[in-house]
């Protein structure tokens, strides 16, 4: 069994596509060519360099890489792991189908693979860090191999996707696999540093924090059985303002179903709040996401993705002792163009 990367477009904007279809696509826009008549990578780079007269030859020699192995080195029974670029998350399946080409189906869909999605919305926090390092590669397909990574994630497959095995003793990053986003790991490091520190009630500490950043007065309540009232929050003066939120935070290691979003909209009732923001560090089941439009204009869902960005949106407002114990240095490095 060998395990791939496939990426869902630079934004993920294909990954509701690739899950509801079954299926993972070659997304290059215009790539109107059955690949199954390309014998030799040199015949993709042909292809590449007719379909794309101004591309640069190493960058199509990158492309070529990336597509050939799509077309011809994956095989039925091998997994796929789809990064979330939404959520701070992970998406696994089993290829059940070869290379498809259908002209039918319109830029950037003309090639794909049957998929069975045995496994999704995975937390990243679930892996090692050195799992992770080869899952960075800003590549949007390839094979990922270092650090033993396809027995290990199939060991945490038949464990409940805990890890049973004890992590490699590595911070090194190789570049077998091309470049990698350093963005991405940073943030993992910060998702690893966050959910040790705040574990529990520290939690609603944090959003509280970011709260009052954000200009609102509120009141925590103490720890211990809360009647699913972790927050309550307004803007000031003296939090009489509106509108008036109620918060819920949760940590749990599953993400959150359907009945705690009904406890809080019940809650908010009896709080008198007109909006409620509901938090859960392991993210939210699917049951969750399909209320978004019937309750858009009341509730707010906050992931680990979102409470990550909130708090580097407002980390220099923080008070000092939170930022004494998140001690985040802001860096530049350079962003050049993505190419595949």
């Amino acid at each position: 069994m060998a395990l791939w990367l496939v990426r869902a477009g630079s934004s993920g904007e294909y990954e509701k596509k690739f899950l509801d279809e079954n299926r993972i696509y070659l997304t290059w826009d215009d790539l109107d060519v059955n690949l199954q008549e390309a014998s030799t990578k040199d015949d993709v780079m042909r292809i590449l360099d007719t379909t794309y007269p101004n591309g640069k030859p190493a960058r199509n020699r990158n492309w070529a890489n990336q597509i050939w192995a799509f077309a011809k080195d994956m095989e039925v029974g091998d997994w796929v792991v789809m990064p979330s670029k939404m959520k701070s998350l992970l998406h696994f399946g089993e290829l059940e189908g070869d290379y498809v080409h259908d002209s039918r189906q319109g830029s950037p869909y003309f090639h794909h693979r049957k998929v069975k999605w045995f496994a999704k919305d995975i937390p990243r926090t679930n892996f090692d860090q050195d799992i992770l390092y080869s899952l960075g590669a800003f590549l949007t397909v390839c094979r990922i191999s270092r650090n033993d990574a396809e027995a290990r994630i199939k060991a945490m497959a038949q464990n409940g996707w805990k890890s049973p095995v004890t992590p490699l003793d590595t911070t090194a990053i190789s570049d077998d696999d091309g470049e990698f986003d350093l963005e991405l790991m940073a943030n993992d490091t910060i998702v690893r540093y966050i959910g040790r520190k705040f574990k529990g009630h520290g939690m609603a500490r944090l959003v509280e924090a970011i709260l009052k950043a954000k200009g609102y007065a509120t009141y925590m309540s103490p720890e211990g059985p809360d009647k699913g009232i972790d927050i309550l929050a307004a803007p000031e003066p003296l939090g009489f303002g509106r509108p008036r939120i109620c918060v819920q935070v949760k940590t749990t290691d599953t993400p959150v179903d359907r009945p705690t979003l009904d406890q809080l909209i019940g809650v908010m009732q009896n709080s008198n709040a007109e909006q409620g923001l509901l938090v859960s560090w392991s993210g939210f089941k699917s049951s969750v996401h399909r209320e978004i439009p019937t309750q858009f204009f009341r509730v707010r869902l906050w992931d680990q993705t979102a409470i990550i960005d909130e708090l580097i949106a407002c980390y220099d407002r923080l008070d000092e002792d939170i930022r004494a114990e998140i001690p985040l240095k802001r860096i530049w490095t350079l962003a050049l163009p993505q190419d595949g």
